[in-house]
Parts: structure tokens; C-alpha cells; sequence
């Protein structure tokens, strides 16, 4: 008898690694995009894995993932992140080295989504949108977002440098491949910056990415940039929002693993199952965020292929944001448009 609650005892110390592994902290930046991956992702991978997937919603906050490595107290297991931040993140030591070999063959994905320390998983646009109910007629490019007299009223823009000074570059008539060879100099930033005085009365910043559909719909603008992933989810809610491609800015979220997580093993069999072609389709039939799976494109139909960034229509005349223009003069064009903002 004096047995059983030693094994009972003996049994309960095995079962507690077993279970501290059961449960995977996945980060991401929540909205239409958490609700999208929660059905793509987290259920399908609890089903298969028999793991908890615990979501966790953020703003994109570097400094609290280098906070928990530095500290060795890492609670986050995976993290989705922007562009700038994995090539920065993996610099400083702060993510674990992607194993290719078990997300898969690399000739499937597309080529910027493959890198040293992250795993591209899904490609989206800062985007031209506006409601249709609105205007008598579409505008078409960044030209007539800046031309107040053919569409008088307010425009939408986001607060800060990036994505604002290409846009106001292709309005003034700079070709999209030229955008940032002009960008680049300073007769250049000085052109963007002369474009985007002559909108300035007509601006209302915005901060959240849930913003501009809210401005659309209440009529506060007449047109906005924004997220195409947040204008599709407005569309689903029967909004009349619609989007001009010409110009939009596409770029890419990865997924990364915090440098000493105590679940890299299971981190890397979630990133592997997420980057599937049947679990790449399925999120882009959620959300219009393109797969970066390129097999994935064969299992979706020519409706939500349409609503896609990465579909040919839309990416024939569109910008991959340059994360190392960015990385190289961003701090200074930000520090610039600091300034101007407030002139």
C-alpha cells in the first residue's frame, strides 16, 4: 500500500515537463489578422499536436522580446513580426536561427520570405481605400489622392515617415521602381517632403491600423492609406470600402522564436504546420493577406485570389518596402517629418 502514492508521486514529477511542453505562446498583432490565424493556425495545430495554443496580442514591441532574453525569463515561444525587425532582432542575438529543414523546402516559398532567423508568413499592403458610396467617381493612384480639388475633403495618412514619402514621391509623378533611388537622395527627401506640405491641410493622422475603415465609414475622409487586410474585414461587414492597387506598398510579417524559449522544438513544428499550403490557403480565405507558400495559390479560386496583394492584377504596379533604405535613413527621415509635423 505505502507503493501506490510513490508511484502516484513518481508519476506526477514525469508529467509536469509533459506538460510545461503542452502549452505554446503564440504572439501576434490581434484584430482580423489574430481571428484569421486562430482558424487557420491555432485550432488545426491543437487538433494535430494535442499542444494549447495560448494567443497573446501586441503592438510590435521589440523591446519587451529583448527585455525576456536578456533577463533569460522567455515566456513568449513565437512571435509575429515586421520586416525591420528580423533583420534587426536577428543581429542582436535575439532570435534562435531558423531550421529550413523542418518548415520545409525553401524553392516553395517566396524569396523574401525565407531568412536567417525568420519565416515569412503572410504578405500585406499599406493600400489607396476609399468608400465607394461616397465619391461619384474612383480615384486611381496616389495623384489623385493628392488632387483636393477633383475629391475635396480629408485624407487618412499614418502618422510617421514610412510608407507617407514613397506615396507622395509616386504622386508627384516618380515612377514605382524609381521611388527609392529618388528617395535616396536629398533632393529627393526634399521632394517628398515639399509634396506632402502641399496635402498637410487636408491630413488626419492616424495611429491604429483600425482607424481608417472607422474615418471611411464616418465620413470624416474622403479617402485613407491603410492596411488592405482591414479594409477586407470592413467589406465582409457589408461596408462599401474599396481599394485602387496602383502604388500600394506591399511587405511582409514573419514569424521568429525568441533566443531561448523553452519551446523551440514545438515553436518550430507550429511555424512548419502555419507554412503549409493547406493552412496558407485556408488564412488567406479569412483574411486578404497573401500566402508567401507559393503552392497555395492552387487551392484558392479567382475570388479571393482578386482581394490578394500578391495576386498578379495587384502586384504588377506595386512597392516592396525597402527595409534597408528604411534600416539606413529611417531614423533621420523620421526625425525630419517629427519636425515638420509639428510646423
Amino acid at each position: 500500500m505505502k507503493k501506490i502514492p510513490l508511484i502516484a508521486a513518481l508519476a506526477a514529477c514525469v508529467a509536469l515537463p509533459a506538460f510545461a511542453q503542452s502549452q505554446l505562446t503564440v504572439v501576434n498583432f490581434g484584430g482580423a489578422n489574430g481571428n484569421a490565424q486562430k482558424k487557420a493556425y491555432f485550432e488545426p495545430f491543437e487538433a494535430t499536436s494535442k499542444a494549447k495554443v495560448i494567443a497573446v496580442e501586441y503592438n510590435g514591441e521589440q523591446a519587451k522580446i529583448k527585455a525576456m532574453v536578456e533577463a533569460k525569463n522567455v515566456t513568449w515561444d513565437v512571435v509575429e513580426v515586421e520586416s525591420p525587425d528580423v533583420a534587426r532582432g536577428c543581429d542582436e542575438g535575439l532570435f534562435e536561427k531558423i531550421d529550413w529543414a523542418k518548415v520545409g523546402n525553401k524553392a516553395d516559398f517566396s524569396k523574401p520570405a525565407v531568412t536567417e532567423c525568420g519565416v515569412g508568413t503572410f504578405v500585406w499592403s499599406t493600400v489607396l481605400a476609399y468608400d465607394a458610396s461616397k465619391l461619384k467617381s474612383a480615384p486611381k493612384n496616389w495623384a489623385d489622392f493628392w488632387n483636393v480639388k477633383k475629391y475635396p475633403g480629408k485624407r487618412a495618412m499614418r502618422k510617421g515617415a514610412r510608407y507617407n514619402l514613397e506615396f507622395a514621391l509616386m504622386a508627384d509623378g516618380v515612377k514605382v521602381g524609381d521611388v527609392y533611388k529618388v528617395l535616396a537622395t536629398p533632393a529627393g527627401a526634399d521632394r517628398a517632403f515639399k509634396k506632402m506640405t502641399e496635402l498637410k491641410p487636408n491630413i488626419q493622422w492616424w495611429e491604429a491600423g483600425a482607424q481608417p475603415p472607422q474615418f471611411l465609414v464616418a465620413g470624416d475622409v474622403v479617402m485613407s492609406t491603410a492596411y488592405n487586410g482591414r479594409i477586407d474585414a470592413a467589406q465582409r461587414e457589408g461596408k462599401n470600402l474599396q481599394i485602387a492597387w496602383y502604388g500600394g506598398i506591399y511587405d511582409l510579417d514573419y514569424w521568429v522564436i525568441p533566443k531561448g524559449g523553452p519551446n523551440k522544438d514545438l515553436a518550430m513544428k507550429y511555424i512548419a504546420a502555419a507554412s503549409t499550403p493547406a493552412a496558407q490557403a485556408e488564412y488567406a480565405k479569412l483574411i486578404s493577406y497573401g500566402p508567401v507558400n507559393l503552392k497555395a495559390f492552387d487551392m484558392l479560386d479567382a475570388k479571393v485570389l482578386a482581394k490578394l496583394p500578391s495576386a498578379p492584377a495587384n502586384s504588377k504596379d506595386a512597392l516592396q518596402f525597402n527595409v534597408k533604405f528604411w534600416a539606413d535613413q529611417g531614423e533621420a527621415l523620421e526625425k525630419r517629418y517629427a519636425a515638420w509635423a509639428t510646423q
